[in-house]
């Protein structure tokens, strides 16, 4: 399995070395491909996302998402553990010397576009959901920080303990603490989830 998973992170050009192992397909996020990962060195599983850094663009693109989920440290939103290099490097803010970032991040199991694609949620589901929601909205606004692309596929959802999380920073901005609240919550929820929210 670790060597199909290893032939996988190769198709996809995934360079980490050989602490992160088995890895499988997850999606793609707004500036890169997301794999799932084992890390061996902290023995959990993980989501990878690379970033292509091709040109000054694409570098201030990565900058500014991982200056971003930095500075964000919530219950309701998935966690940063690293950003790493070619052959897992550690960055140390010097990202202009690489081609290629990986940000090494929590592993959900699925989000809730899927589970709203299986049928209408169940009214305490659908509350619990609402209110991690909105906790973790609160604090990302309380951060002085703009989503920009809260949709039913960047919110995450823990199986087990049905834990509701944030994720996917990639459009992402840092706007002035003078910003209204108002405008924050228009502004970061898209048409897609107002209807995803009404069929919860």
């Amino acid at each position: 399995m670790a060597e199909k998973g290893d032939c996988m992170a190769s198709v996809y050009g995934y360079d980490l070395g050989g602490r992160f192992v088995d890895f499988q397909p997850l999606g793609f996020g707004v500036n890169g491909l997301v794999l799932s990962a084992t890390d061996s060195r902290a023995c959990r599983k993980v989501a990878v996302k690379k970033i292509t850094l091709s040109d000054a663009h694409s570098m201030k693109h990565a900058l500014r998402e991982i200056k971003i989920i930095r500075r964000l440290d919530h219950d309701n939103i998935v966690k940063v553990y690293e950003v790493l290099g070619p052959k897992g490097a550690d960055l140390q803010g010097e990202l202009f010397k690489f081609s290629v970032a990986y940000i090494v991040q929590e592993y959900m199991e699925t989000d809730l576009a899927r589970l709203l694609e299986q049928g209408t949620l169940a009214e305490e589901h659908a509350k619990l959901f609402m209110y991690q929601l909105l906790r973790g909205l609160k604090y990302i606004h309380s951060a002085n920080v703009l989503h920009r692309d809260l949709k039913p596929a960047n919110i995450f959802i823990s199986t087990e303990d049905l834990v509701l999380k944030i994720g996917d920073f990639g459009l992402a901005r840092i706007v002035d603490q003078h910003y209204s609240h108002k405008s924050l919550l228009r502004t970061n929820i898209t048409p897609r989830l107002c209807g995803s929210l009404a069929d919860m």
